[in-house]
């Protein structure tokens, strides 16, 4: 492991300079992720800045919506009564990945900053424009089965590895984020950039930038939501696909519909277009397929993946089967 110099403050104004005025500084929550590329040398930063006393632990129910700290822990967040029931997908999504003493230590804004699984991003080694800029992508021509089939470009096609992020996709969760520029609020789907020709730039924010607190508001939809995964092993695995979808019912017609996708895409993946393809028709298999041949019909699947698109499309119909039924 890189050697580096750990600070620890409790003011977050303080965190913001000590990291901004240092390019190779990082704010440090739960690690999980963190120390683990550290330990790879994917990771090298030189100082690290411990955040963890700082007061962003809180879940606080306001009116209909919910503000959730930064440091909230993963474990608190899902078993909370209010988001288990207001959002039901969230605390799904969560309690579907990791182990439950990793959910114990990651904290949500970690969640939201979390790096690729992609092997050739974490041998250290092979050509990967994420890591080192301009040397190539050896998943393209690689062995790609965990790779993503939308949202990819000719520089990049590594998956997006949170359960967490896909759910609040399609809870309209904004991001609230402070500065040594002062604060800002960050939608959430606006939060992770895709690749393009830029894959080494995950996120929005700029160096410094420290992720607050997540704000979800009040949704009749959130209610009636469902979170669905196939992976390799019955537990502790990340997605080959998984679907995130709820649904607003009234007088026998769908009013609202949102769907978002994980494991297949760079970033949690939101379908809006197949969403509109729901609005207006009665809840039924024609309707979720429909839905689901548009929300995968920019797929483009590689040797190894190509098997995700049938995937994604069949957990999508039995995602919305789960939370509208079959007319």
């Amino acid at each position: 492991m890189n050697p580096f110099r750990y600070l620890r403050t409790d003011e977050p104004a303080a965190a913001i300079r000590q990291v901004a005025g240092d390019p190779r500084a990082e704010f440090l929550a739960g690690g999980t992720s963190l120390l683990d590329l550290m330990k790879l040398g994917v990771e090298t930063p030189a100082t690290l800045v411990d955040i963890n006393s700082l007061p962003m632990s809180r879940i606080e129910v306001k009116g209909r919506g919910v503000r959730i700290g930064a440091l909230v822990t993963n474990s608190d967040l899902a078993y909370h009564e209010v988001v288990r029931r207001r959002y039901p997908v969230l605390s799904q999504a969560i309690l579907s990945g990791a182990s439950p003493q990793l959910r114990n230590m990651a904290t949500v804004a970690g969640n939201l900053m979390q790096r690729t699984r992609c092997t050739y991003f974490r041998d250290g080694m092979s050509p990967c424009n994420k890591r080192a800029p301009g040397t190539g992508c050896a998943a393209l021509d690689g062995f790609n089965r965990s790779h993503a089939v939308l949202g990819t470009s000719e520089h990049c096609i590594a998956s997006n590895p949170s359960d967490l992020c896909v759910a609040l996709a399609i809870l309209d969760a904004v991001v609230h984020v402070a500065g040594k520029n002062g604060d800002r609020t960050i939608p959430f789907n606006d939060f992770h950039p895709l690749p393009g020709e830029t894959p080494e730039r995950e996120t929005v924010l700029e160096h410094g930038e420290l992720i607050t607190a997540v704000e979800l508001p009040s949704a009749p939809h959130a209610a009636r939501s469902h979170y669905l995964k196939v992976q390799d092993r019955a537990s502790y695995d990340f997605a080959l696909a998984s679907a995130a979808v709820a649904l607003d019912v009234k007088g026998g017609v769908i009013r609202t519909a949102r769907i978002a996708l994980g494991g297949v895409a760079t970033k949690p993946w939101r379908a809006f277009a197949a969403e509109q393809t729901l609005v207006g028709a009665k809840p039924g298999e024609s309707a979720y397929t429909a839905a689901a041949r548009e929300a995968l019909k920019d797929a483009r699947g590689r040797p190894f993946n190509a098997f995700k698109i049938e995937l994604a499309r069949r957990i999508i119909v039995r995602a919305l089967t789960t939370v509208g039924g079959l007319s």
